[in-house]
């Protein structure tokens, strides 16, 4: 009898192995079990990759943005489609258009834009040192090279350095300002919109759209676009009063008005349009679509 396979202390021990990775593997493999995993993966692991199903998505596993592509497959894609489609019903989608995307991140939206065919080409510029190397292999994996050129800078008045400031925990909230006693100084070099393009041989003149997100820094990168803004270029950014202060927004909204009549704010459960100057400051944030 004890010769028996099945009856084997091997046997059993091989058979409850499989058992137990087949339970891990269900667990998981649901949202929560996802989200355990990532929040106790140790800081050994630097980064990782995901198949997103139509492409791969490399973050590192301590950053809040990768968490939640680890959890959900994606970070805000539907912000992109939706855009794309209000862009679309309101016919500012331009033929061989070129998307201008400053504060790329690690290329979550760089690479829904490009999979959207929306645009023939996509500019990124993104400074931080920790999201660039990310955002170069995302789009390198995904074979979108000749499709997206890539700027490891920050967009300024001038050329040269600013302070940044790194979040530990989101570098998604990574910015010029200073928004934690936590964040980490460093120096970052720094370019006028106007000679990022001049440098890369981009006419301003493809250009079908602006997509910013650079956690309050948008007036001075503003400033250094003015051409951009006098052709009253599509402009989406996250607006952000908390960052400007009363002052700074009332001036921040008297700028894009000299260029903009018409917005459209996009909040989660609907879209409103409205004046420019009547974009309200009692908001902490919220998403605008500058319409031309």
């Amino acid at each position: 009898m004890s010769g028996r396979p099945w009856l084997t202390t091997k046997y059993w021990k091989r058979r409850l192995r499989k058992a137990r990775n087949a339970a891990a593997s269900r667990f998981f493999n649901t949202r929560f079990g996802r989200r355990l995993l990532i929040e106790n993966i140790g800081p050994r692991v630097i980064s990782m990759t995901v198949d997103a199903g139509d492409h791969l998505m490399t973050f590192s596993p301590s950053d809040y943005i990768g968490r939640k592509v680890f959890r959900k497959g994606h970070f805000e894609r539907e912000a992109v489609d939706r855009l794309i489609v209000i862009l679309r019903e309101r016919g500012l989608l331009r033929k061989d258009a070129t998307l201008l995307e400053i504060g790329g991140n690690i290329g979550t939206q760089t690479v829904y834009f490009a999979l959207s065919g929306a645009y023939t080409k996509i500019v990124s510029i993104e400074p931080d040192p920790r999201n660039f190397p990310l955002l170069q292999r995302n789009i390198r994996q995904n074979r979108l090279e000749e499709k997206v050129r890539l700027v490891n800078c920050a967009a300024g008045e001038s050329e040269g350095e600013i302070d940044f400031f790194l979040n530990l925990d989101n570098h998604g909230k990574s910015s010029a300002i200073r928004q934690s006693p936590k964040d980490k100084k460093i120096s970052v070099p720094v370019k006028p919109v106007s000679e990022i393009l001049a440098g890369l041989s981009v006419d301003p003149a493809s250009i079908g759209l602006v997509w910013m997100d650079i956690e309050g820094y948008e007036p001075v990168a503003c400033r250094s676009m003015q051409p951009l803004l006098e052709r009253r270029v599509p402009l989406y950014m996250e607006f952000t009063p908390l960052f400007y202060g009363p002052e700074g927004t009332k001036a921040f909204k008297n700028m894009l008005s000299g260029f903009y009549e018409d917005c459209l704010v996009i909040f989660e459960d609907r879209d409103e349009e409205i004046k420019v100057r009547d974009l309200p400051g009692d908001f902490d944030q919220y998403n605008v679509l500058f319409l031309p």
